[in-house]
């Protein structure tokens, strides 16, 4: 019985690691999390690209697929449609080479909504955040950061490993109490 309890947990376990790590050796929608910075505003978004469309350039960039964005204290929420040079616009490109860690910069250009008349724009390029004036001047830079938010089938997969071998040890628990 104990084999069989063993063999059922580690099958089990197999598959689903199979499953999640077949799902991220293709095509996947990769979602994150950014979060700017800068003495006058803050901020936080989400976006999500498709990787398997980063282009064949030197900096391969990837257009972005859906993307919400929020200023602290503006009700106004911009989105992908915002960028000032919507649909090529936005984009991320990978940024190992200057961290040295993998992850994605996301290069967005938008017109402030909270006071259109001004002509300001928010720019984000990859780490760096920037309010310009029409004038062309800049008011303002600031820092962007970045995480990257887990697939849903590696939670779900990393959650059921977790509670069948728990109920395997439960259940192990319990034969060895009735033999007793």
């Amino acid at each position: 019985m104990k084999l069989v309890s063993q063999l059922t947990l580690a099958t089990s376990c197999a598959l689903i690691f199979a499953a999640t790590g077949a799902n991220s050796a293709f095509a996947a929608i990769i979602n994150y999390a950014f979060n700017v910075d800068s003495f006058i505003t803050k901020g936080e978004g989400v976006f999500s690209f498709d990787d398997s469309t980063f282009s064949d350039d030197n900096i391969p960039v990837a257009l972005v697929e859906s993307l919400s964005f929020k200023f602290d204290n503006d009700p106004n929420t911009y989105n992908q449609e915002d960028d000032t040079e919507y649909p090529q616009y936005p984009i991320v490109f990978p940024t190992t080479f200057l961290t040295g860690s993998e992850s994605v910069g996301l290069q967005y250009l938008f017109f402030d909504k909270a006071n259109p008349s001004s002509s300001i724009t928010y720019e984000i390029n990859g780490y760096d955040f920037a309010i310009t004036s029409a004038n062309n001047i800049q008011i303002d830079s600031g820092k962007v950061t970045y995480r990257q938010v887990p697939e849903p089938t590696i939670l779900g997969g990393s959650f059921i490993a977790c509670s069948i071998g728990w109920l395997m040890k439960k259940k192990l628990t319990l034969g060895k109490k009735v033999k007793v």
